[in-house]
C-alpha cells in the first residue's frame, strides 16, 4: 500500500472517531471543513434535524478571487461563513476538523471565523 492511500485511510479512522464524538444541534451546529488538492469547503449542518444550515468553499461566487487552497483563501472562507451564519442568527457551533491535523489552512479558517463572529 501506498503513501498517500494510508495516509487517507488514517484520515478516515479519525475523522469516525471525531464524529462519534461531535453532534450538531439546532442550538449549536456543527461546523465540517473538508480540503480539496485545489479547494476548502465548509459546511454547516444540524445534525439533530439533518439538514446543512450553509456552505462555503473557494469555489463560491461570492469568494471573487482566483481559487486556491491557501491560508488566505482559507481566512477567506471562514469570513464568508461567518458572515452567512450571522445571517442566520447562528453565532455557537461546534468545530469538526474533519480528522485533519489542527494547523496552516485549517487552523487560518477557524481563526478567521473566531474573528468574524463565530464562537466555538
Amino acid at each position: 500500500m501506498d503513501r498517500a492511500k494510508q495516509r487517507v485511510e488514517a484520515r478516515g479512522r479519525i475523522r469516525k472517531r471525531i464524529r462519534s464524538k461531535i453532534l450538531g444541534t439546532a442550538q449549536r451546529p456543527r461546523l465540517a471543513i473538508y480540503k480539496s488538492l485545489k479547494h476548502i469547503y465548509v459546511q454547516v449542518f444540524d445534525d439533530a434535524s439533518g439538514t446543512t444550515l450553509g456552505q462555503a468553499s473557494t469555489r463560491d461566487k461570492d469568494f471573487g478571487s482566483k481559487a486556491a487552497a491557501n491560508a488566505a483563501a482559507a481566512k477567506a472562507v471562514g469570513a464568508l461563513i461567518a458572515e452567512r451564519m450571522k445571517s442566520k442568527g447562528v453565532t455557537r457551533v461546534v468545530f469538526d476538523r474533519g480528522g485533519y491535523l489542527y494547523h496552516g489552512n485549517v487552523k487560518a479558517l477557524a481563526d478567521a471565523a473566531r474573528e468574524n463572529g463565530l464562537e466555538f
